[in-house]
């Protein structure tokens, strides 16, 4: 069993889920990103690049005066990107659980969707600000889908009570594999603890319809994890079935997870340690 319940080897799914989130939220991580200040000649890593979208968005924002080191465990999806990769943005195969980081290295560092999924998540943060420059800006992105009652919106109960169970297997799946339930709740608190400054963070939720990006998601996701759900008991098939049907149907809606933005920034170094 791997740590990461969304393996990037289940490509047809990967390939729905990476354009769903690229679609749903990018707009928002570069507005984040944005925010931090990036622009020419910062140092950039993007941790868990994903479709490589957001790395080629860095690369173009630092110009080849910058750079961009992406990460991923499985870094196909970025190997055959569409998007281009210039000769400042590099790509590595990287566990950022396990594997070392270069320190004070970078003026910016994002992570969507990652930490959540690392059995050593802490060590991983602690990583991650060691690595920052003095004053470079740690941007987390996380989903938090146990935080609300996401089929809120359905009206039938029964209907209702089949999402929430399917909602209950992934869960299970993912808890199975270490997956801290309040991770991204705390974030701020995490950030704060790790002896970041200016730490801040907000979060999003939207009402996903037929057809929506939002339900894309989900349908890759449900479908990913079809197998090992049904097998260890926690829900049928044929569940599985009426689930997804729904999430076609136009009278069916659901809330989205919440998704959460965390950033801090690493403090300055003292007049000691600048004498060093």
């Amino acid at each position: 069993m791997t740590p990461y319940i969304f393996d990037n080897a289940a490509e047809a799914e990967t390939t729905e889920r990476f354009a769903s989130l690229d679609a749903l939220y990018n707009f928002r991580t570069f507005r984040f990103l944005e925010t931090a200040g990036i622009g020419p000649g910062w140092h950039c890593l993007e941790v868990g690049g994903g479709s490589g979208s957001v790395a080629a968005w860095m690369a173009d924002r630092v110009g080849a005066s910058g750079y961009v080191l992406v990460t991923d465990l499985d870094p196909r999806f970025m190997e055959g990107s569409a998007y281009r990769r210039p000769a400042h943005m590099k790509l590595r195969r990287h566990d950022i659980g396990a594997d070392p980081l270069p320190e004070s290295a970078f003026d910016l560092i994002h992570a969507r969707l990652v930490l959540q999924h690392v059995p050593q998540r802490q060590e991983a943060l602690a990583k991650l600000v060691a690595a920052l420059k003095p004053r470079g800006w740690l941007v987390i992105e996380e989903f938090d889908g146990r935080l609300i009652d996401r089929a809120i919106p359905v009206a039938d109960a029964s209907e209702a009570e089949r999402f929430r169970k399917m909602g209950r297997a992934v869960a299970h799946l993912m808890d199975d594999r270490g997956f801290d339930v309040e991770w991204a709740r705390r974030l701020y608190g995490h950030l704060k603890a790790a002896g970041l400054t200016e730490v801040g963070m907000e979060g999003h939720m939207s009402v996903c319809e037929r057809g929506s990006l939002g339900t894309s998601l989900d349908t890759a996701n449900y479908g990913q994890v079809r197998t090992e759900a049904v097998a260890k008991g926690l829900i049928t098939d044929a569940e599985i079935d009426a689930v997804l049907r729904r999430l076609e149907a136009p009278d069916f809606a659901v809330f989205s997870p919440v998704m959460f933005t965390a950033w801090g920034r690493r403090p300055a170094l003292t007049a000691d340690r600048l004498a060093e």
